[in-house]
């Protein structure tokens, strides 16, 4: 399998980000929450991270924190390739206070990953 996170993978439809605000379920796993929704029309699994304005008022911590939530989902979305749930459009939000560590996010990602529907 190849590890890459391409374009095409990549949430940016401004209506399935409202929908998930709207209708989607979450999980937590300190310091990342994933917000999902299952959606029919696609035909691969999309993606967002976000980390918030609030909390890092500096745009090279946000970019910083992303670039590590991104690696870890792309290490990670085996799993959930495989599953047979279905699609999901995924949202990451970094809820952590500080700065966090790439292994403390990595298995926050990867245990998020593994509470969808249809995973194992």
């Amino acid at each position: 399998m190849r590890l890459k996170f391409p374009k095409r993978e990549k949430l940016k439809s401004r209506k399935i980000i409202a929908s998930l605000f709207s209708e989607g379920k979450s999980v937590s796993k300190f310091p990342v929450r994933l917000i999902y929704l299952p959606i029919e029309d696609l035909s691969l699994n999309k993606a967002a991270f976000s980390v918030p304005k609030r909390r890092f008022k500096l745009a090279v911590d946000r970019n910083r924190i992303k670039r590590l939530m991104r690696e870890a989902y792309r290490k990670h979305k085996g799993a959930l390739n495989s599953n047979k749930g279905g699609n999901f459009a995924l949202l990451f939000l970094y809820i952590g206070k500080d700065d966090g560590e790439f292994g403390e996010i990595e298995k926050a990602i990867a245990a998020l990953l593994k509470k969808l529907p249809g995973t194992n």
